[in-house]
């Protein structure tokens, strides 16, 4: 423990910590919507509701309350509507649809009827209705043969597509005015049963085009819509999008000529002559997105020079450029580039993460959720803050954050976030916990504690330090870094791991006889294969880690991240497999390894847990395994929460502190 009296957050004030996302704001500048997420210990939930903020009045006010979430707020362009996704229905038949919230309604709306979740939408320019993605009806087929036969799957064949639609907005305020004059029960089954109650609100814009469609945009005349899909719903798809162009008052469409490796939003500039999108550099996943400009009239493709190298994503296309967001290295950065390739970043590029942000379209306001290394995550409208979310951390201690960096033995320069008690003493050595991001693409930052799955600040607390690296692979540091780990996964991440240990030993700042590591995803694979690859660690956690490269890609959502990452198939090259996965190395495994892994995972399947869990236990090395019963890949309860940052703690205090299981751990 530190000796001094301290009172840092406890796990369940971490878990309680508000967050904020899907920032939107008025054309005048005046007002932002965005969207809230609070812990219901109650309920087990994370409720996520919209609040607004008006200038005139400075006053934030919810918008929405109660056990249906809200999200997605999207201003009217003349600002006298709000529209936002929330769910509708009951049991097993709750869908998201559109709700609209007007000055003179006293409550929201709900103005669409669709078979299936809304995923998306964007208001017309015109204001005249709302454009979204949903998935079409059931085919027939597959519906006539569950009635048959039972459920069952065609793999790679049986897809479920979507589809645009365009929501006529007086039509749908006319359906949803006549349908609350209705009882509940026959409001439930009018749109079922009667046929002059059906939605007529809604017209399905792309049937006949068997295709999965991602981001899309309306032209400022609100004529014609550009979007990009992929030929099917499942990810290995991702990198074969193309872009179409659909004439909404003749509704024919043409297939625009651009590379096919697209990785994000179109937008439509403000004059509607041109789009923009990004697009992989070459056709792996851990390329460098660029910027492409297409102009529609002479169908010539031009690249906006940019000195970034690293990903750009494009938010808005206004009057003063294209507004554009970008990592670098632990700072996310907003700014306006011109076609021409003139940058002008929006805020300093030092200490700053702004996500989220959002503009007017004649680019003079904008509205983001910011944080720094001292200060926690807030809304704010034109550098005005409008939350205060950091009231939550008053009296109370936090951990020291600084930015190391350290070299490897093959030549990379490595950063990371070490965490320090407040009251850190440089004449002492300290223990040391790794707590390693996922991704591989993600990225540790330097701004306060807000992880639900490392107990950052209770290790500190307990007079550890934590190391959060930014190892090869990650965001932030430009394309060549990012692909630094091709074919080199887990033996390049592990030199990046425990270089950054020796230099940290060889500081005299850490203990080398009193190291762990943890991580979730691949976080919890780069742990599992510290594992079992070698003895330098006292204690080990495993999240949702990969265990065996082989098995992982036959079982994945995700296959083609295995054959990009290790460059090949496990039939074409068994030996990089075998060399990257830690099960190669179980015989070797020594160290106390904590595993938790949700049970019905697509992302890691499950059967990662049970191999490494098995192997450690035939080789007699101290394991625990845990399986959280209908969990995905993460977490969306603060109660597992909650359990898996306590198991962490425990683990590493009585494995590494020698402290004896507290009374009220969870068994």
């Amino acid at each position: 423990m530190s000796n001094h009296q301290t009172n840092y957050l406890s796990i369940e004030e971490i878990i309680a910590l508000p967050t904020f996302q899907d920032v939107a704001i008025s054309e005048d500048g005046q007002r932002v919507a965005y969207v809230k997420s609070t812990t219901d210990w109650d309920n087990n939930t994370y409720p996520k509701h919209i609040w607004i903020y008006d200038k005139h009045t400075d006053k934030n006010y919810p918008l929405t309350i109660g056990e249906n979430e809200s999200t997605h707020p999207s201003w009217s362009p003349d600002g006298q509507a709000l529209a936002f996704l929330s769910t509708a229905g009951e049991g097993d038949k709750k869908t998201k649809q559109i709700f609209i919230q007007t000055e003179e309604d006293t409550a929201a709306i709900q103005i669409s009827q669709a078979d299936h979740s809304i995923e998306h939408f964007k208001w017309a320019p015109n204001g005249k209705g709302l454009f979204y993605t949903a998935k079409l009806p059931e085919p027939d087929k597959l519906r006539d043969r569950s009635e048959m036969y039972g459920e069952f799957t065609y793999v790679d064949q049986d897809f479920h597509y979507n589809a645009l639609y365009f929501l006529d907005l007086d039509k749908g305020k006319q359906h949803a005015k006549e349908l609350s004059k209705l009882p509940k029960d026959l409001r439930e089954t009018a749109s079922e049963n009667d046929e002059d109650s059906k939605d007529k609100a809604s017209t399905l814009l792309t049937e006949s085009l068997e295709r999965y469609i991602y981001y899309f945009d309306i032209s400022p005349d609100s004529r014609k819509i550009v979007f990009n899909s992929a030929p099917t719903p499942r990810f290995i798809d991702l990198l074969n999008q193309e872009t179409h162009l659909l004439d909404l008052e003749t509704n024919e469409w043409e297939k625009l000529d651009i590379h096919p490796l697209q990785s994000g939003p179109v937008l439509f500039s403000d004059d509607g002559s041109k789009i923009c999108y990004t697009r992989l550099t070459q056709k792996k996943i851990y390329a460098n997105v660029m910027l492409e400009i297409y102009d529609l009239k002479t169908k010539l493709i031009k690249q906006p020079a940019l000195d970034i190298d690293e990903n750009v994503f494009p938010i808005r296309w206004t009057k003063n450029g294209i507004h554009i967001s970008w990592l670098e290295r632990t700072n996310y950065i907003t700014g306006l580039i011109t076609e021409d390739g003139a940058l002008t970043p929006l805020f300093d590029s030092s200490d700053i993460v702004i996500t989220y942000p959002a503009i007017t379209s004649d680019g003079k306001h904008t509205a983001y959720v910011k944080a720094t290394s001292q200060a926690a995550a807030e809304v704010f409208l034109d550098n005005h803050q409008l939350t205060k979310q950091y009231k939550l951390y008053e009296g109370k201690t936090k951990s020291k954050k600084e930015i190391i960096s350290w070299q490897t033995e093959d030549g990379l320069e490595i950063e990371g976030i070490l965490s320090k008690p407040a009251d850190y003493d440089e004449s002492k050595t300290y223990p040391l916990v790794l707590a390693v991001h996922g991704g591989p693409t993600g990225i540790s930052l330097a701004t306060p504690t807000t992880n639900r799955y490392q107990p950052i600040e209770q290790f500190v607390e307990k007079g550890f330090l934590v190391l959060e690296p930014n190892y090869r692979g990650s965001a932030g540091y430009g394309e060549a870094f990012r692909s630094a780990n091709f074919r080199k996964l887990g033996l390049g991440d592990y030199e990046d791991i425990i270089s950054g240990v020796d230099f940290l030993v060889d500081s005299k700042i850490a203990d080398s006889e009193k190291v762990g590591i943890l991580g979730w995803s691949q976080g919890g694979y780069i742990s599992a294969f510290c594992a079992t690859y070698s003895d330098r660690f006292k204690a080990i956690s495993v999240g949702a880690g990969i265990s065996n490269w082989m098995t992982y890609y036959v079982n994945t959502d995700i296959t083609h991240f295995t054959r990009y990452y290790l460059g090949d198939t496990p039939w074409n090259d068994e030996e990089i497999y075998r060399k990257t996965s830690p099960m190669t190395y179980i015989n070797n495994a020594s160290t106390p390894t904590l595993i938790q892994h949700g049970e019905k995972d697509p992302r890691v399947p499950v059967p990662n847990a049970y191999e490494l869990y098995r192997g450690l236990m035939d080789v007699g090395v101290e394991t625990e395994l845990v399986i959280f019963k209908d969990m995905l890949h993460g977490a969306d309860k603060p109660g597992i929460h909650r359990a898996i940052l306590k198991q962490n703690l425990d683990w590493f205090a009585h494995h590494i502190l020698d402290e004896q299981p507290d009374e009220d751990r969870i068994y």
